[in-house]
Order: structure tokens, then C-alpha cells, then sequence
């Protein structure tokens, strides 16, 4: 049976948190920052979720959110003199929202019951996902020199080569300016292998995009 904790919740409109992968967060809103101070001083892990974008408008209250996020532990973070919060959240591994829970006393923010997501990594899968890496490596330093042109120099492929394959792919999900519903999708592949073919099926449309147009949407953090 899947393990299933109770997590507080923030739901964003714009950030995706993937596992493996650090994000800096501002928490400015009353209850946010009432779910910074509970969670540091306790377990410190936040449950990061997407709003649907058809209710980004509700924000301010309670929008309906995609089941699958990712679970994320507080690495660093700084109490600023008026309240709010720099957080960075390390993640740990994918969620899905089984119920959330009600508000219970002076509580603002959400909590939900989620279970955890495994991950998985087939062995006959690995030689595919090598040639899936292979040419997300190709495209990721073609679109940098794009974005960059005058760093052409700044990505170097050797930086990544004692990475490990799921750190990879999700960093590079990470680090893509995706539109928060397509990394949605990216979070929310079954396995690494699927991530891989979604991934390099992105990156590759990106660089067919600007191949074939010579100018187009610059998507590099």
C-alpha cells in the first residue's frame, strides 16, 4: 500500500517544483506566512501544487488544483523584518491529493492527506533513456546559444556528466521557462523514461520552432 501523510499545501499558479530540484519561495500572504512559521518548527516539508489554470482568477481564496505535486523540504530560509519569507525548497518526491483536510481552530492555509508517488526507472529502459538524454543535451546547448548569444560558451554538457539520469530530467524541466501547465505535465509522468520522452519532445519543438522561424519564445532561465 502507498505510504500517505498529511502535508500543508501551497498552491501556485506559476511554479512547479520537481523532485531533486531546489526553488526559491516568497511567502508574503497571512497565511503563508503562518504556514512558514508551523512548518519550521516542525518537519519543515511543504506540498507544492499547481493551481488549474482556468482558476488562477480564485487565488485569493481556495482555486481547485491539479492532484499531482511534489513534496519539498525547507533547505535555507529568512524570517524578512515585516513578517513575510524567503524560503528554498528542495524536492523530494511527487504527491498526489487524496483529501484535503478542513480547517481546524486558527489554521489559514491547507493541509492535505497525499500519497507518496514512486518514480520508477525499468532497466530496459536505461539505453533509451540514454539516447533521450543524448539529444536533450544537444537541443538544451542549441537553445542556450540562442538565448545567450553572446555566452555561447555557458553551457557545457561535461557539467552534467556525473548526474544521475532523474536528477537530469528534472533539473532541465526545472530550469526550461515551460508554460506551468506543460511542466505540469513533465511533473506528472508516470516514470523517469516518460519524463525523458516528454522533455526531449519539448525541447525538440522549441528548436524546430526557431529553426524554422529564425526568432520565437526564449525559454532559458
Amino acid at each position: 500500500m502507498s505510504e500517505s501523510e498529511l502535508l500543508p499545501i501551497f498552491p501556485l499558479s506559476n511554479v512547479v517544483l520537481f523532485p531533486r530540484v531546489k526553488t526559491p519561495l516568497h511567502l508574503f500572504e497571512p497565511r503563508y506566512r503562518q504556514l512558514a512559521r508551523d512548518v519550521l518548527q516542525g518537519a519543515r516539508r511543504i506540498g507544492m501544487m499547481v493551481v488549474r489554470p482556468e482558476h488562477v482568477d480564485e487565488m485569493p481564496g481556495d482555486p481547485p488544483i491539479f492532484p499531482i505535486g511534489c513534496a519539498g523540504v525547507i533547505t535555507e530560509s529568512h524570517r524578512l523584518p515585516d513578517g513575510r519569507y524567503n524560503l528554498v525548497l528542495l524536492g523530494e518526491h511527487r504527491v498526489r491529493v487524496a483529501a484535503e483536510e478542513p480547517r481546524i481552530g486558527s489554521r489559514l492555509y491547507r493541509v492535505a492527506r497525499v500519497i507518496r508517488l514512486q518514480d520508477s526507472y525499468p532497466e530496459p529502459e536505461r539505453a533509451r533513456v540514454a539516447r533521450l538524454r543524448a539529444a536533450i543535451t544537444v537541443d538544451v546547448a542549441f537553445l542556450v546559444r540562442h538565448a545567450q548569444p553572446d555566452r555561447s560558451r555557458a553551457f557545457d554538457p561535461e557539467l552534467f556528466a556525473g548526474v544521475d539520469d532523474e536528477t537530469f530530467v528534472n533539473a532541465v524541466a526545472n530550469a526550461f521557462a515551460f508554460p506551468a501547465e506543460e511542466k505540469q505535465g513533465l511533473l506528472e509522468a508516470e516514470d523517469v523514461p516518460q519524463r525523458y520522452a516528454r522533455l526531449a519532445s519539448a525541447l525538440s519543438f522549441q528548436r524546430l520552432e526557431l529553426e524554422t522561424t529564425g526568432g520565437g519564445r526564449r525559454h532559458v532561465h
